[in-house]
């Protein structure tokens, strides 16, 4: 029995020692650091958005944690550049146990460019854990709303404005046509309606002594001289590009290969004014008024009816006759094509034209209130302000009326509008106000040309808008020329004047200038002061004869 005894007791030390050693050959396993999260993005104590806007240029930035962090970790997984790409210097700071992160930018950032803060997935807890998931931060920063320039007065701002505006239908006109080129990249190709703003641009230059006369009446002989001999004429309308070398149609889309009516019509406004300004008994001013005389007189407007309809047609080509079948009718910007097809000394259009083509027999009337302004006539929220702008280059709005509406408080009303929609911003587009707005046709930095409008926003301001808007909404206009000269300086006001757009959601400013563009605000800046244009145009005996057949009314009628 204790033989039996020893050995039981010598069996259990063995199997005890046994388990033993087994448990020291395979310990207990570690489980791996918790990975974490961001659970809270501040800038400037503001919750984070997708894109923050208007942030001051020494932004305090925190990054919440769901852990303490490894600082070394944090010093080499934070990246902070512009949208460029340039690397930002920045301080580190921590807070609750080290589980917020703060940074702020050594050095003050650029005004109005777009900021990217990352941190990588490689960033480590104090427990060793790596970040589940990338935090970033996108941001712009705010407008430096200092002066540019130095100040000057209101009238010289005006006098700056139209003569740096001024040349681009100078310096840059066609050396061989004279006319306007299309925009600053087109070569020779030249444009037939901003030939006509150009035309008008160089009698406000002469009558402002940019240019002297002299200078104005050959440049002006040049391009009347050129139309006459060099250009293919459609029925007496002019296609809307033209080479500037050989006067050859340059087609405008497939089938836009002949006419134009309305860009001739454009045209004519401009030659009208001139045979107007150039009256004296020299030879040469002579000669261009009887040129521009036959210029004009050449023009069939019934043609355009397109076979005696009550309507007349955008463009009429000699290869696919009316294809487009783009019928003008108002209301748009070309009121001015019915008045001188009204007036014309050799082929006018009856008044029902005017009634049944451009005013739909009333149907162009409106008459609903937009943003606490009442719109007489034209589509819902008044549409593109060059509606208001290019018939009226030398249509005088002022107390002008016939049995639709008051054509300037049309005009007036449709500038109210577009500036009260721009002050409401609606969309929150970043920098919208009551010192940066204007809506019309211009480039566009997403789809390339776009007629903006309230009903038609992406974000792009165009100065000419504004600028053009000027006898409409003096004060709106005057401070937004400041705005756009004084605190955007040098990213707007170019050699030309200002740039065709920009859109400061996207930090975005044009290079382009645009025929269209540009010539609206010389003239429209002119009108407002002297009236020039307006009185031209609306002294040309015709035009008076044509807008009462329209029965138009009017004290310079």
């Amino acid at each position: 029995m204790k033989k039996l005894q020893c050995f039981n007791f010598i069996f259990i030390i063995i199997l005890f020692a046994g388990c033993k050693k087994k448990s020291s050959d395979n310990p207990p396993v570690t489980p791996p650091p918790s990975s974490f999260n961001a659970t809270l993005i501040t800038l400037n104590g503001k919750q984070e958005a997708s894109l923050d806007y208007n942030t001051n240029t020494i932004p305090i930035i925190k990054f919440s944690f769901t852990t303490a962090i490894d600082r070394a970790s944090a010093n080499s997984n934070v990246s902070f550049a512009d949208a460029s790409g340039n690397p930002v210097s920045f301080n580190t700071n921590y807070s609750n146990g080290d589980s917020v992160v703060i940074i702020q930018p050594t050095d003050s950032l650029q005004y109005l460019t777009k900021y990217i803060l990352n941190i990588s997935t490689n960033l480590k807890s104090k427990q060793g854990g790596s970040l589940k998931t990338a935090a970033s931060l996108n941001f712009i920063t705010q407008i430096d709303s200092t002066d540019k320039f130095e100040r000057i007065s209101d009238s010289a701002l005006l006098d700056l404005v139209q003569q740096q505006t001024f040349t681009y239908f100078w310096d840059f006109g066609h050396p061989v046509s004279g006319m306007a080129r299309e925009r600053n990249t087109s070569a020779d190709v030249v444009t037939t309606g901003g030939t006509g703003f150009g035309v008008m641009s160089i009698i406000v230059a002469i009558n402002r002594n940019f240019i002297s006369r002299t200078a104005g009446l050959q440049r002006i002989n040049t391009i009347v001289n050129f139309l006459t001999v060099k250009c293919t004429r459609y029925h007496g309308a002019f296609s809307h590009w033209i080479n500037g070398i050989t006067g050859a149609t340059v087609p405008f889309s497939q089938y836009d290969d002949g006419g134009d009516l309305v860009e001739t019509s454009l045209l004519m406004q401009g030659l009208l004014c001139a045979r107007q300004y150039f009256n004296t008994t020299d030879t040469n001013e002579v000669l261009l008024r009887k040129n521009i005389n036959a210029l004009w007189n050449a023009v069939e407007w019934n043609w355009y009816r397109q076979n005696g309809q009550n309507i007349l047609y955008w463009h009429w080509s000699p290869n696919y006759n009316f294809q487009i079948n783009q019928k003008i009718t108002g209301w748009n910007e070309a009121l001015i094509v019915y008045v001188l097809a009204a007036s014309s000394n050799t082929d006018s259009i009856p008044k029902i034209v005017y009634d049944n083509g451009w005013a739909n027999n009333g149907g162009i009337k409106n008459g609903n209130t937009y943003y606490g302004v009442q719109l007489p006539l034209g589509p819902a929220l008044g549409g593109p302000l060059f509606f208001s702008q290019y018939s009226f280059l030398g249509i005088n709005p002022h107390n002008l009326t016939d049995a639709y509406a008051n054509y300037f408080t049309q005009n007036q009303n449709q500038s109210l509008i577009n500036y009260n929609y721009c002050v409401a911003n609606p969309n929150n587009y970043y920098g919208y106000s009551s010192i940066d707005w204007g809506l019309t046709a211009s480039d566009d930095n997403v789809s390339g040309y776009k007629a903006h409008a309230p009903d038609n926003d992406d974000g792009v301001i165009t100065p000419s808008a504004a600028i053009a808007s000027l006898p409409y909404t003096p004060v709106q206009s005057m401070n937004a020329i400041k705005f756009f000269y004084y605190t955007l300086g040098n990213k707007l006001w170019k050699q030309y004047g200002f740039a065709d757009a920009f859109n400061l959601k996207d930090i975005w400013f044009a290079n382009s200038f645009l025929a269209i563009d540009q010539g609206p605000q010389i003239i429209m800046i002119e009108n407002y002061r002297s009236g020039l244009l307006w009185n031209l145009f609306m002294s040309c005996p015709e035009i008076k004869r044509g807008m009462k057949r329209l029965e138009f009314q009017s004290p310079d009628l």
